[in-house]
């Protein structure tokens, strides 16, 4: 099974997103994410990877909903 990479340039840790991942999970993984941040219970380590998680979780999000866009675009034409 392929996964998308995102690679951060200011660390060079690169976060793997399974591309199976459904959105519903990905926003459900991302708002538990922004909620742990929030609550400062994270290291700055932490915080940081985090950060790099959120981060490719919210570009796959929006990948999955440019498609959609796309797919709706096709049936109204």
């Amino acid at each position: 099974m392929a996964t998308k990479k995102s690679e951060s340039p200011k660390s060079g840790l690169e976060v793997q997103i399974d591309p199976d991942l459904r959105y519903e999970q990905a926003v459900k993984e991302l708002e538990k994410l922004i909620s742990d941040m929030e609550s400062g219970k994270f290291s700055l380590e932490e915080t940081l990877l985090a950060y790099q998680r959120g981060a490719a979780l919210l570009k796959h999000c929006q990948g999955m909903l440019a498609q959609v866009e796309q797919q709706v675009r096709v049936f109204e034409a």
